[in-house]
C-alpha cells in the first residue's frame, strides 16, 4: 500500500517521539547550558525525521 504522507511512516513517528524526548532532556538544567551539545542533539533528531520523510514526495 502506498504511503500518502510521511507522517504515516512508523519510523518517522518513532523519530518524532525520540525528537520530543531529546528536546525535553536538553531542556533540563544540566544540558540547557551546554549550547553546542544541546543544539547538535536537537539538529540530529530533526535530521533523522527529514531523512525518513525525504523519499515520500
Amino acid at each position: 500500500m502506498p504511503i500518502a504522507r510521511f507522517e504515516e511512516i512508523e519510523a518517522w513517528q518513532a523519530a518524532r517521539e525520540l525528537s520530543q524526548a531529546i528536546y525535553d532532556a536538553t531542556a533540563q538544567v544540566s544540558l540547557s547550558k551546554d549550547y553546542g551539545l544541546r543544539d547538535q542533539m536537537q539538529r540530529a533528531t530533526v535530521s533523522i525525521m527529514a531523512n525518513i520523510a525525504r523519499p515520500v514526495k
